[in-house]
């Protein structure tokens, strides 16, 4: 999955506040969501235009945004992750509201963004159980992965509005491929974006 992944601030010597490294994760979600349509259609999976990629996309972020916040976990003080969690899932919605021309009917202004969100209130129900693997309290390097319940939770989530012909193949594609791949995304993004050594020249 060919993402630009930035997990530096050009500007150093200053904290960031949780809004603003949401910002960038948000995007990067955004970004790694849209190539993992590209990537299952290569791997034979129907996701059509419309309420279909809609629905990937949406899923696909609540699922990134309930990770991150797994890694948040053990970078951020409570108080910290709390703020970053929910600055991320108010800047997906955002995102999804800006980008609703992916459906075919204008929805009323303000639904994409209320769908969003509600989606991961309710994606946060079912991925509450889990944690990830190698999440060793440094935020997270690329290195650790949702474990095996999260990344089922996801695929499950994901099959509801897949075609009858995709529904018994999302599991090995979603959990071995997908899930792992953007998950190394959002820890390298984050370790990067946590730190506070400046960006080198």
């Amino acid at each position: 999955m060919a993402v630009r992944i930035r997990n530096r601030f050009h500007a150093a010597g200053r904290a960031r506040e949780p809004a603003e490294l949401a910002s960038v994760l948000a995007m990067l979600s955004w970004k790694l969501a849209v190539a993992s349509i590209k990537q299952m259609r290569e791997a034979g999976f129907d996701i059509d235009l419309g309420q279909p990629y809609f629905d990937y996309i949406v899923e696909t972020m609540a699922f990134h945004a309930h990770y991150a916040d797994r890694l948040a976990y053990a970078q951020l003080t409570p108080e910290q992750r709390g703020a970053f969690t929910a600055a991320l899932a108010r800047r997906m919605a955002e995102i999804i509201e800006d980008n609703a021309d992916m459906l075919p009917a204008a929805p009323a202004p303000g639904a994409c963004r209320r769908h969003c969100l509600s989606v991961f209130n309710a994606a946060g129900a079912d991925y509450a159980a889990y944690g990830c693997e190698g999440c060793d309290g440094d935020g997270g390097d690329g290195g650790a992965e949702p474990d095996f319940g999260f990344r089922r939770a996801y695929a499950l989530r994901l099959r509801e509005s897949m075609p009858e012909k995709d529904k018994a193949w999302i599991y090995d594609q979603v959990m071995e491929i997908e899930a792992p791949e953007s998950a190394r995304a959002i820890g390298k993004t984050l370790a990067g974006l946590f730190s506070a050594a400046p960006e080198q020249a």
